[in-house]
């Protein structure tokens, strides 16, 4: 998680289609979205799509999860940071919260003169797979999972990399999804091992985007973690 939004209650309406997704299309295969610009989290059905995700999952070097002495949210730079070089959308004129929500929303509204803060939208989530209505006034609705999470990093290696390294992974579309506030929030710090999505059909595709960060950055994952990422996608 390591959103600085809280926790709040609320999404209103609506459910997935037949297979899990959003029911405009807005949803993309972890698979063919390898640096996280297009938008959504679609489920991962067929056999070819299955293997290919144990595949990657199984490349991913595991070890143990080291103390979380030192770690704070600063050390991976100001939230929402444009200035993470690097990454996806940096460097745009708009920060990285925003950029979410416009990549990932629906008919997406914005403050009177501004082309980047986002007031409202529809967002498919597909944690639940439920459709929010969202507006500014109630911002916590929908919060910006860090899909593995900043402080899980730190204790796979990350402390012991340079600053410019953590800024990019907490500012990299691959590793980042707007989703609703209360799943964010019971999610915390926790690896696939210790939560997955309470949507069942996007499991398999949450572990491929767990593993593709994970790869990107070369982090290890715990020896649980990947065995239950390799259990979501049949393995």
């Amino acid at each position: 998680m390591d959103s600085v939004d809280p926790a709040a209650p609320g999404t209103s309406g609506g459910s997935a289609g037949a297979d899990g997704s959003a029911r405009d299309g807005r949803a993309t295969s972890p698979l063919k979205n390898a640096d996280g610009t297009a938008p959504g989290l679609a489920p991962l059905t067929g056999d070819a799509d299955l293997a290919a995700a144990g595949k990657l999952i199984a490349t991913l070097s595991v070890k143990g999860r080291g103390p979380k002495t030192g770690y704070d949210r600063d050390e991976f730079g100001y939230a929402w940071m444009d200035t993470a070089d690097g990454v996806p959308l940096a460097r745009n004129g708009c920060d990285t919260r925003n950029d979410l929500l416009k990549l990932h929303g629906r008919h997406v509204q914005f403050r009177s003169g501004s082309d980047c803060v986002v007031v409202a939208m529809d967002l498919y989530d597909p944690y639940t797979g439920k459709d929010i209505d969202w507006k500014k006034a109630k911002a916590t609705e929908v919060q910006i999972d860090h899909v593995v999470p900043l402080s899980y990093s730190w204790q796979m290696g990350a402390a012991r990399w340079p600053e410019s390294k953590r800024k990019q992974l907490a500012n990299d579309v691959l590793n980042l999804l707007p989703v609703e506030g209360r799943a964010n929030s019971a999610k915390r710090d926790s690896g696939p091992a210790s939560w997955l999505p309470p949507n069942k059909k996007i499991r398999c595709s949450y572990a491929v985007r767990f593993a593709q960060v994970a790869a990107k950055y070369e982090m290890p994952v715990t020896a649980a973690d990947r065995k239950t990422m390799l259990t979501q996608c049949g393995g």
